[in-house]
C-alpha cells in the first residue's frame, strides 16, 4: 500500500515544486496546503447551507471551491505559482464582503471572523513579510467599508433563520479554534525541532573545537618533546663520559693501592678527579632532572588556576626549549645545523605573576615556535650576512606586565596581520601548520587572563609580538 507521505511527495513534484531552495519550497507547500483546508471549509459550508435548505448561500463558498481546483490545475500544468498565489489572494480577500451582501450582514454571515484569522496566515505564506502587510491593510480596509455600508444604509434582509445564523457562529468559532491551535502547535513543534537541531550542532563543535584544542595540544608536546630530547642528550651524554672516565680513575687507583710501593701523590690526584667526576654526574643528572620535570608540568592538562609565577624564568624556560625544538627537526647535517642568536632581556622589577604556569607556556612556545621558524625560512634564502635572531623582552609598567618577542625572520604584509588570530589561517605551507596556535595563543591571553596580545610585523625585516597581562 502507498504510502501517503508518497503521494504528497508525488503531488509537490507534478506541481513543480522541484529544485527550489528551502525556504520557497516550504512557501509554496503550505500554500497549497492552506488551499485544500480551506477548500475543505468550503466544501462543509455548502453541504451545510444544501442541507438547511439554503442552496443558494453556496455561491461563495462553491465560487472559492471551483477557483481553487482551476488554480491548481494551471499551476500543476504550467508551474506558474504567481496565478495561483494572486488568485487566492484575491479570493479571501473578496470573501467576507461577499458574504455580506448574500447573508445580509457581517453578524449574520459571520465568516468575517474566520477569513480575518486565515488572512494574515495566508499573506504571510504566499507572499514577502511587506506585502503581506500590505494586503492585510487593504483587507483591513474592505472589512470597514462593508461594516460602514451596513451602518449607513438599509442592510439587505436577513436571509438566514436565527437558529442558522447561530449554528455558522458555532462552526466559525470551532474552525477558528482549530486554526489556531494547528499554528501554535505547528509553531512549536518547528521551534522544538530547530531546538534539537541546534542544541546537535552546538554539541558537534563542542566536540570538534576540543578535538582541534587537543590537536593543537599534541602538536605543541611534539614540538616540546623533540626540543627535550635534544636538550637532555647532553647532559646525559656528560654523565655517560664522566661515569665512563669514573670507572677508569677507580680501575687505576686499585692497581695503584695493590702495588708493593704505592704513589700516594698520584691516588691523591685520582681521588680528586673522581670526586671532580661525581660532582659533574651528579650536576648534569640534576639538569636532566629538571629537564623532564619540565615536560611532565607541560604536558600536564591545564587546571585553569592562577599561581604566582617567575614570570622571568617561564620564558627563559621555553626559549632553550623552542630553540632546541626546532634544531632537533632541522635535518640537515649536525655541522650546517640550524643556529641562531637568542636571549632574554629580564626586567627583575617583573617577580611573580598571578598566572596559569601551563597555559602560558604553551603561548610563549607556539610564539617563540613561530620566531625561530621565520629566521629559519629566512635564513634558508642565503641572504648573505644575514644572522638569525630572537629577543625576548620582559617589562613591568605599573600594574601590568608585558613580555615582548622579536625576530629578524621574514615578517608579514599588513594584509595578513589582521588575520593572524583568526583560527585556522597560517602563513605557513600546507600541512607544516594547523592555524590553531596563534588562535589558542590569543583566547587564552584575552580571555584567560584578560590581556592582549598584538603582532606588529614588517615584511622582510621581522615580527614583534607582545603580550600584556595584569601583573
Amino acid at each position: 500500500m502507498t504510502s501517503p507521505v508518497f503521494w504528497k511527495k508525488y503531488l509537490w513534484n507534478n506541481l513543480g515544486f522541484v529544485d527550489l531552495d528551502t525556504e520557497e519550497y516550504t512557501r509554496r507547500t503550505t500554500a497549497v496546503q492552506l488551499g485544500f483546508f480551506t477548500a475543505i471549509f468550503g466544501v462543509i459550508y455548502c453541504l451545510i447551507y444544501v442541507w438547511l435548505g439554503f442552496p443558494s448561500m453556496t455561491l461563495s463558498s462553491g465560487s472559492y471551491i471551483i477557483s481553487f481546483v482551476f488554480a491548481l490545475g494551471y499551476l500543476a500544468i504550467t508551474h506558474n505559482f504567481n496565478v495561483y498565489k494572486y488568485l487566492q489572494l484575491g479570493l479571501i480577500l473578496l470573501a467576507p464582503l461577499v458574504n455580506h451582501i448574500l447573508v445580509g450582514g457581517f453578524v449574520e454571515s459571520s465568516i468575517v471572523i474566520l477569513a480575518s484569522f486565515i488572512t494574515p496566515v495566508i499573506a504571510l505564506t504566499f507572499v514577502t513579510r511587506k506585502t503581506a502587510r500590505l494586503f492585510f491593510y487593504l483587507f483591513i480596509v474592505v472589512v470597514l467599508v462593508g461594516g460602514v455600508w451596513e451602518l449607513s444604509t438599509t442592510p439587505p434582509a436577513t436571509r438566514l433563520p436565527g437558529y442558522v445564523v447561530t449554528l455558522f457562529f458555532t462552526a466559525n468559532l470551532i474552525f477558528i479554534s482549530i486554526i489556531i491551535y494547528m499554528l501554535i502547535d505547528g509553531f512549536l513543534r518547528k521551534q522544538e525541532e530547530l531546538r534539537i537541531e541546534l542544541r546537535q550542532s552546538l554539541d558537534t563543535l563542542r566536540i570538534t573545537q576540543n578535538q582541534l584544542i587537543q590537536a593543537e595540544k599534541m602538536a605543541s608536546l611534539g614540538e616540546l618533546t623533540a626540543g627535550i630530547a635534544h636538550e637532555i642528550q647532553n647532559p646525559l651524554n656528560f654523565v655517560g663520559n664522566f661515569a665512563e672516565v669514573s670507572v677508569d680513575i677507580i680501575q687505576e687507583l686499585n692497581e695503584e693501592r695493590q702495588r708493593p710501593v704505592r704513589d700516594y701523590d698520584l691516588e691523591d690526584s685520582l681521588m680528586t678527579n673522581l670526586t671532580q667526576n661525581l660532582q659533574k654526574i651528579a650536576h648534569h643528572g640534576l639538569r636532566a632532572s629538571n629537564i623532564v620535570r619540565g615536560m611532565l608540568e607541560h604536558s600536564r592538562a591545564s587546571t585553569g588556576q592562577r599561581a604566582a609565577t617567575d614570570l622571568n624564568a617561564l620564558a627563559d624556560e621555553y626559549l632553550t626549549l623552542a630553540y632546541h625544538g626546532i634544531r632537533a627537526k632541522d635535518k640537515t647535517g649536525s655541522t650546517d645545523r640550524f643556529t641562531a642568536h637568542h636571549e632574554l632581556i629580564a626586567d627583575p622589577t617583573v617577580g611573580l605573576v598571578s598566572l596559569v604556569p601551563q597555559d602560558m607556556g604553551r603561548v610563549l612556545l607556539n610564539i617563540f615556535n613561530n620566531a625561530f621558524y621565520a629566521t629559519q625560512t629566512r635564513a634558508g634564502l642565503g641572504e648573505p650576512g644575514y644572522h638569525p635572531a630572537v629577543t625576548v623582552r620582559t617589562e613591568r609598567r605599573g600594574k601590568q606586565v608585558m613580555v615582548h618577542i622579536g625576530d629578524n625572520g621574514m615578517g608579514m604584509p599588513e594584509a595578513l596581520q589582521t588575520k593572524i588570530f583568526q583560527p585556522f589561517f597560517t602563513t605557513k605551507p600546507s600541512g607544516q601548520g594547523t592555524g590553531l596556535g596563534l588562535s589558542l595563543a590569543y583566547d587564552i591571553i584575552t580571555k584567560g587572563h584578560n590581556g592582549t596580545l598584538t603582532v606588529v610585523s614588517t615584511e622582510g625585516q621581522g615580527t614583534t609580538f607582545t603580550i600584556t597581562i595584569p601583573g
